[in-house]
């Protein structure tokens, strides 16, 4: 146990039932509002930034312009009967 945890558990020893009820609800609201956010399906923008850079060691635009002359080669090999 924490010595946070520890210091806490002895002030809520000196509040009165009433007050204790009043805390447990409280730390409840604010359980559940964290589980709301866990839960909630995260939006694009929530993920930016999250991938290293550059990603499997290749800049984005160096690996579009790599893929699409890859593709126009093959293309043309495919028409040429190659």
């Amino acid at each position: 146990m924490s010595p946070l945890l520890q210091q806490l558990l002895q002030q809520v020893d000196q509040l009165s039932p009433e007050d204790r009820l009043e805390l447990i609800r409280q730390i409840a609201q604010g359980l559940k509002k964290s589980e709301e956010v866990v839960t909630a399906k995260p939006r694009w923008a929530d993920l930016k930034g999250m991938a290293p850079y550059p990603m499997m060691g290749e800049d984005a635009q160096d690996w579009v312009s790599r893929t699409r002359r890859e593709a126009d080669e093959h293309r043309s090999q495919v028409l040429r009967g190659e």
